[in-house]
This record gives structure tokens, sequence and C-alpha cells, in this order.
């Protein structure tokens, strides 16, 4: 664990006393301020990585010292300390500038590991700095990631900076961006490697199954409850749990999430015993969470509670070259597949692929090659871009196409999105069902729930179905 040096502002020499020992005794360097006026002369006089700060103080209100950061001699993290009924005021610290909090009373663990990751997200002094691994600049991939921009770089450096940290993660970007390629490569990168990956999509499960599938439940607790389930928190202990679709939670269950968070432990549906669970959380989700929170279908508490390291993925049109290397990959993974010899793009694909907005992102492009490798006839893949909407595959007029009937598995509303050329004749239903499935994504711009709107099936019926052709 890299030291850092902290600045603990604290009135109360018991609870300044014990931060301090426990900090020491994880490596770290303190300094210790009883006042306001204190803490600003030590913020001149000396740089720090980290300041732990109670808002409560004789000479006034702690969140004053923020004004004080801008002429500080090093660029801090700021972790506050708070009592239960200042839960306002700490996350009105958050908004500005604060790196997380803590509720009183604060254990050992929970201190020393905040600490860490505030040190580590923080600027830091030059020795911090100077002590960091650089990332991986020479290659062109990255746990599951495909590109060397100057943007995926450095979102790599975020996650190899953070990793070690217990710090929650909140990973924003379009559909697509590789949300869950960036939770398993955080777990990948840290110690917590040789543990469990639990992924669980909030947005695939119907609110009332979703706390059992987190927290577990216990026999007859429910109807259909016919044995004991530990859910993903507690598979996931010793590990990563990964909460896909964040904004998709019940506020109901955000209420829950938000005190397993605080305090570690878990109560299974039906059980009235808590049981402690260690894990690193990193959420996702592909909405404005600053949005949702303004709009009141986030809490606010929770919201600050998770976005402790915020990591966002840049669009795949942002990505320049890395396009073009993706699309590469991709294509050679695609065609081993389906058994097919592609010698590789067309020169109209080549100047499509980088014209072409890309509205769902690496998703959007997977989809396109498979079509395109599935219904192409030649050695060369080509990709015909439509004046709007998603790309189209070109394809070789068959002589004629009987009407597709019903009772084939495919509705009037997906045979008439098909194009009138196209023949099924060497396809089989499953090839069918996913070009259909594949089409509508491509149609709703990667929106899973409008594209099984369209279709007229539900959302977890689509999660379930990519999550096989994945394997």
């Amino acid at each position: 664990m890299t030291s850092a040096r902290v600045l603990i502002i604290e009135d109360s020499a018991s609870l300044a006393l014990g931060y301090a020992a426990q900090l020491e005794d994880a490596g770290h360097e303190v300094s210790l301020c009883e006042t306001l006026a204190e803490a600003r002369r030590s913020l001149l006089a000396d740089a720090y990585d980290v300041v732990l700060l109670d808002l409560q103080l004789p000479d006034g209100d702690g969140l004053t010292i923020f004004d004080a950061l801008g002429e500080a001699a090093g660029n801090p993290g700021v972790i506050v300390v708070t009592a239960d009924g200042s839960l306002n005021r700490a996350i009105s610290a958050m908004r500005l500038g604060a790196y997380d909090f803590l509720v009183k009373p604060v254990s050992g663990t929970r201190l020393i590991t905040t600490v860490a990751a505030a040190a580590l997200q923080g600027g830091g002094t030059t020795e911090t700095v100077a002590r960091e691994e650089p990332a991986k600049e020479n290659t062109d991939t990255f746990h599951g990631f495909i590109g060397k921009s100057p943007q995926m770089k450095a979102v790599y450096r975020t996650i190899e900076s953070v990793a070690d940290s217990k710090a929650t993660v909140f990973v924003t970007g379009e559909s697509g961006t590789g949300k869950e390629v960036t939770a398993e490569a955080i777990h990948s990168e840290s110690k917590r490697r040789t543990g469990p990956f639990v992924a669980i999509n909030c947005g695939a499960i119907p609110e009332n199954l979703l706390e059992s599938e987190l927290f577990g439940h216990v026999k007859g607790a429910f109807t259909g409850a016919v044995e004991n389930r530990i859910g993903a928190a507690k598979a996931a202990d010793g590990g990563t749990l990964f909460l896909d679709e964040i904004c998709e939670m019940d506020l109901k269950l955000q209420v829950k999430l938000l005190r397993f968070l605080q305090t570690g432990m878990i109560q299974r549906v039906g059980s009235s015993a808590a049981e402690p669970v260690n894990v690193r959380i990193v959420c996702a989700t592909n909405r404005d969470p600053e949005r949702e929170v303004a709009e009141g279908r986030f809490r606010e508490d929770l919201y600050y509670r998770l976005n402790v390291i915020p990591i966002w993925l840049p669009a795949l049109r942002e990505r320049g070259e890395d396009i073009a290397l993706i699309a590469g990959s991709l294509l050679t993974r695609i065609a081993n597949e389906e058994g097919r010899k592609i010698a590789g793009f067309s020169k109209a694909s080549e100047t499509y692929l980088t014209q072409h907005s890309w509205p769902g992102n690496v998703r959007e492009l997977q989809n396109a090659l498979r079509r395109a490798v599935i219904t192409g006839t030649g050695k060369q893949v080509d990709l015909i871009g439509a004046p709007r909407g998603a790309p189209r595959v070109a394809m070789v007029q068959a002589p004629s196409v009987a009407p597709v009937p019903i009772e084939s598995g495919i509705t009037p509303e997906i045979a008439t999105s098909v194009p009138a050329s196209f023949d099924f004749a060497e396809m089989t239903l499953d090839q069918v069902e996913r070009l259909a499935i594949e089409q509508a994504i491509s149609r709703t711009s990667g929106n899973i729930v409008q594209a099984a709107k369209s279709l007229g099936v539900s959302p977890s019926t689509i999660y379930r179905k990519l999550e096989r052709w994945s394997d």
C-alpha cells in the first residue's frame, strides 16, 4: 500500500488520536489539527495527500475548508467524517469536491481503505506519484479492451491505479462501450483476482426478485422460495460484485443497498440474521446518474456513496483508429465462429467504419459484422451505410423468395424488417432469431428495452440470449 500524508482535522482528541494510530499502523504519515485556523495554516505550509475532515469544529463549519484548498500546497482528497444526522451536509461536501464520507463510528478497515483510495485518486505528492506504476503503453489490448487511443489509455491508467482499493467504482458511458469489460478489468488487476467476479443486471431482473437475487433468501421466505439462496453479494465474498444498470433499481431496494455499503452486512429475505460480506463494488449505467438523482429516481446519498471513483467510457465514434483495430479483431473471431474464410474489408467498408457514428457502439459494430459474415458471399466484407439508422449488409439478389410463413417463428413485424431479397434457406431457426434480435437492437441504437418492446418479448429474454451467444 502506498504511504500517504494525512491531515486530520478533528477537535475530539480521543477520536483524532484513534484515527492517527490506525493510519500510522498502516504506514501513513499523520498530522493533527483541532481548528479550521490551524488547518488552513497547515494546508498552506505542507502538501498532503488526504484530509480527514470533521464538520463540527470549534471555530466554524468544516465545509469552509474547501475555500482554502485552492491555495493549498498539495491537491489532497477530502474525506468527511459525519454522524448519521449530518448526511445531508456530507452530501453537500461531496458536491464541493469531497472524495468520500464516512459515518461515525468509523471502522478501522473502512478508514484505512478509504484513505488509501483517496490518496490514489487525488493529485498526491511528488513522492507518491513517482511510485505509481505506468499504464501499459505499448499494446493494443488491455484486459478485454482493444484500442490505444488517448481516451482509452486514460481509462487503463485509472483501472490500474484504483484496482487494489476497496472504494466503489461508478462506470458510465453509452450502451455498448464496455462497462462490464471495465469491471472485469478492475477485478483482474486487483488482489481480489483469485476471488469470484459476480455480475448482476439490475434492469434484467423483475423488481420483486431483485432483492433476493442480490442478497439471497431463506427457504419459505416467499412463494417459490423452495430452498436457501445465498445471493450475488454473498457469492462474490472475497471478490468483486458488479451491479450493471444500477439506475434501474427500485428506490426501496436502493435504501437496502446503501445500508449494505455502509455496514458491509447483508440480510437475506426472510431472515433476521445479518451476515458480513467482503466485496468490492463496481456499478454501471448508460443513463445520466445526476439527472436520475435530480428527477427523484435515484437516491442522492446512494449516488455519492457509489460515485467514489468515477470512470467514463468514451463512445466508439470518439476513439479514432481504435475503430479499425476493434473491427479487425471482431471480424477474425466472428469469421472463425461462423466457419467463413474472410480476407478483410472492402475499401468502401474501411471508409464506412470511420464515417459511421456507431450509436450502438461496439455492440452495434459486432452485430453489423456478424450479419455481414453470415449473409455475405465474397472473401471481403461489404458494409453499406444507410442514409439514416443502422448499417445494412450488402446482399446478393436471390431469384425469388416465398413469403415467410407465421409458423416459421418470425412475426410479420420481424419479417418486414428483413430485406425482400434475403434467403433463409441456408440458415437455422436460431440464426434467423439471432438476426432478428440484432436488427432490433441496431434499430434502437442498442436500447435493449426498446428492442424487446418492438419484438414483443421481455428485456430479460434478449439479455439471456445475448449472454448465451457470447459464450
